[in-house]
């Protein structure tokens, strides 16, 4: 029909009203026909037609919604025209729809199907006209509900030629529903609707990823198995479709509890998660801002955490977004309950506040809580358990690939900009930095900026910088290999002072004694690090005083390369006490636990456990201790070598102490006069002359003595005359008892 002119009318009754058609006499227009109604001259609506004899030619007859939507008054003229679909590109694909109930006295809090109300509302509109926008009324079980045309997306074009679909998704402003549509119901949000069934959520809600999200560009390097393994855990159920979930009946996971040394990007990933994902920006919460000298005030300020995705859950149910709350340092907040020596007991009512808002009997199903912490074993085990923190993630020190990805991530501005010099290769960084945390790799790149900018600053009365200079200022590998040695030294790692002290005068190879033990050192450092089986090896160095078995096992420790090396030495615990000493030694296998391959001297045993021959005494607590760190086996993937030192093998048998070590390696003394020419021959200190002097006086003689005591006498012989000091060094020897003239065997 061409535009002709009509007059808007009443429709005529109520029943008339829910088909959602614009009613007109049988002699203008025939049912199912699609007109547009052109209000003004910008104006225009889309509806669908059907007659009945009860409206009077040149009339068209609109419900009550049709006329707010179209903004119609009743005698109104308006223009009408015919309106022709487009099937290829107009049928409706998915539609969604706001639903509230139509009178607010009129509701209910049964649950009503969105899957049987949808099934019906394409039975009852099924090929009529839809806009973005209209407004409608639906009867369904008997109650009437107000519609709200929200979004319309457009059918694939392949579905309906019969090819499979192509992915695409057009959104437009009218579209035709038919028989295959997706109706999507959401109610509105303030409507105390309660929805159930699949139809209820739009599949887009799975969008739960942030399509922009990548691992380089957060600054997040060296964490990918991790990543993937709290994805795996916290995430794969809010991808999924919500109808699948239900059907399953799973819960989605409400607590990520992530622990690991400092600087290894705990705090990094949690705020990451948050960008991530498409939630509303994450609560950041310090553990220590909670608490609050008032009483009830630190409740109060969790209950404040949680009053958003309590007040939004309330309101639209399984359609609520995402609420992610982070907490910063949990130990603070979170200790085991009963162990504060306070009167008030504030943080055991924290504590059970928490518990409750993260799974209580009003659980909310609709929020993510991220705790970090140094210290997972101060924190109260409830908090611990599946439903609360139940994903437990240890964010450890970067393996070799881990490190690359991070010195990456903090050179590639410099990269950009052409500041970093061609000789640097990230490789070989990543393989020197062993046991380097994330924070300590950026340090270093810290470092070494600095140490290239400082080549360009002029060092005169003023500080200035030369600027023709500093525009050609590049980063080198020296910079780097400079702040490696002298700069940022890891937590984790190996100190050199520590063990180089031990060995500032070199291994005196005198004999094939020495030559065994390193040996032998060398294979259990292969069985260390080859062998899955025994990812625990410890071997005691036994011997005489002074025979250097310090020495021997700071030097096999040393060749190892492990990228963590600690010696726990009693000269680093004078004067503690009992408790502290166990706390020093634990301290030291826990943090060798954090690193990948690892090697701890436990130096002069009898020392440590306060061992005197009078009474005898010793520290049991100490010993207790020890037992057990030497026979605890690493986590899994962390492989340890112990290497013990005793003078007093006796007194170890006998507190049953041997059989914890794997294996006993005896040091010797230098026992003949052949082995004591040798190590003064490698040592250097006599001449020639003075050292055939010496030869003759103890060849086939028995000697006995420490390379450490040989060491000893030789300085204090070097101090005489020339002529003197070789009488000086023989007297000192048979003083010490340490060399035999009658060639008595020694016991």
């Amino acid at each position: 029909m061409a535009t002709r002119t009509m007059q808007a009318a009443r429709c005529p009754t109520d029943e008339l009203s829910l088909t959602n058609c614009a009613v007109v006499s049988e002699k203008d227009l025939q049912s199912g026909q699609h007109v547009t109604v052109r209000t003004t001259p910008t104006h225009k609506f889309v509806f669908t037609v059907k007659g009945h004899h009860s409206v009077l030619p040149g009339t068209i007859a609109f419900s009550l919604p049709q006329r707010k939507w179209a903004g119609l008054s009743i005698g109104q003229e308006i223009e009408v025209s015919n309106y022709n679909f487009d099937k290829s590109r107009q049928c409706i694909g998915a539609m969604t729809i706001e639903i509230d109930f139509l009178q607010k006295k009129s509701t209910d809090s049964s649950p009503y199907d969105s899957d049987k109300m949808a099934a019906e509302f394409i039975q009852h509109f099924n090929n009529q006209s839809f806009s973005v926008g209209q407004q409608l009324v639906f009867s369904f079980c008997d109650k009437l509900f107000g519609l709200l045309i929200k979004d319309i997306e457009a059918m694939d074009s392949s579905i309906l030629k019969g090819e499979p679909a192509s992915g695409k998704k057009q959104k437009i402003e009218v579209g035709l529903l038919v028989g295959n549509s997706q109706v999507i119901f959401e109610k509105s949000e303030s409507s105390s609707l309660t929805l159930v069934g699949k139809a209820k959520t739009k599949e887009a809600r799975q969008t739960i990823i942030n399509p922009d999200w990548n691992f380089e560009k957060m600054g997040i390097g060296g964490l990918d198995k991790e990543f993937s393994d709290i994805f795996r855990r916290a995430f794969a159920s809010r991808v999924f479709p919500p109808d699948i979930v239900e059907q399953m009946g799973c819960k989605h996971v409400k607590g990520i509890l992530l622990f690991g040394p400092p600087g290894c990007g705990k705090t990094l990933m949690a705020r990451q998660i948050g960008k991530m994902l498409n939630a509303r920006e994450p609560k950041i919460v310090n553990g220590p801002e909670i608490l609050n000298k008032y009483v009830g005030e630190s409740e109060a300020n969790i209950r404040k955490l949680f009053a958003d995705a309590e007040e939004e859950q309330k309101r639209l149910g399984a359609n609520s977004g995402l609420h992610i709350i982070i907490f910063d340092e949990l130990d603070a907040i979170c200790k085991q309950r009963g162990t504060g020596a306070s009167s008030t007991g504030v943080h055991d009512t924290v504590v059970n506040q928490l518990l409750s808002k993260i799974d209580g009997v009003e659980q909310l199903n609709n929020i993510l809580v991220i705790g970090m912490t140094n210290r997972p074993d101060l924190i109260d085990e409830a908090l611990m358990r599946p439903g609360r923190f139940e994903v437990k993630m240890e964010i450890g020190l970067p393996d070799e690939k881990g490190r690359v990805q991070i010195l990456n991530i903090h050179t590639a501005k410099m990269r950009e900009f052409k500041l970093l010099a061609s000789d640097v290769d990230v490789k070989e960084l990543a393989a020197e930095t062993k046991n380097y945390s994330g924070a300590e790799l950026e340090g270093l790149v810290r470092a070494a900026q600095s140490t290239a900018m400082n080549r360009h600053i002029k060092a005169t009365s003023t500080v200035e910088v030369d600027m023709e200079r500093a525009e050609k200022l590049q980063v080198t590998r020296t910079d780097f290999m400079a702040s490696l040695n002298n700069d940022i030294k890891p937590a984790f790692g190996t100190n050199q002072e520590d063990y180089s002290s031990y060995i500032m005068n070199g291994i005196i190879k005198w004999g094939d004694p020495v030559t065994r033990v390193l040996e032998d050192g060398e294979l259990l450092v292969q069985q260390t690090k080859n062998s899955d089986r025994t990812p625990l090896v410890s071997v005691l160095l036994e011997g005489p005083p002074h025979s250097g078995k310090t020495a021997l096992a700071a030097k096999i420790s040393e060749d190892s390369q492990f990228p963590f090396i600690k010696i726990c030495s009693p000269d680093k615990m004078i004067g503690h006490s009992e408790i502290s000493k166990c706390q020093a030694i634990k301290k030291i296998f826990d943090d060798a636990y954090k690193s990948q391959l690892s090697c701890v001297v436990v130096d002069d045993i009898e020392r440590l456990l306060d061992y005197v021959p009078i009474g005898p005494r010793f520290s049991n607590l100490v010993l207790q201790a020890l037992l057990v760190l030497l026979k605890k086996t690493p986590p899994h993937g962390r492989k340890l070598l112990i290497i013990g030192t005793t003078s007093r093998k006796d007194v170890l048998q006998e507190m049953e102490m041997l059989d914890a070590f794997s294996t006993t390696i005896h040091v010797q003394n230098i026992s003949s006069g052949d082995h004591l020419v040798e190590a003064l021959e490698l040592l250097g200190s006599f001449t020639d002359a003075e050292r055939t002097t010496i030869a003759q006086h103890v060849k086939g003689k028995r000697v006995w003595i420490g390379i450490k005591k040989l060491l000893m006498l030789i300085e204090m012989s070097l101090q005489m005359d020339q002529e003197y000091r070789v009488s000086k060094f023989l007297s000192l020897l048979k003083d010490e008892g340490a060399l035999d003239e009658n060639n008595h065997i020694r016991i």
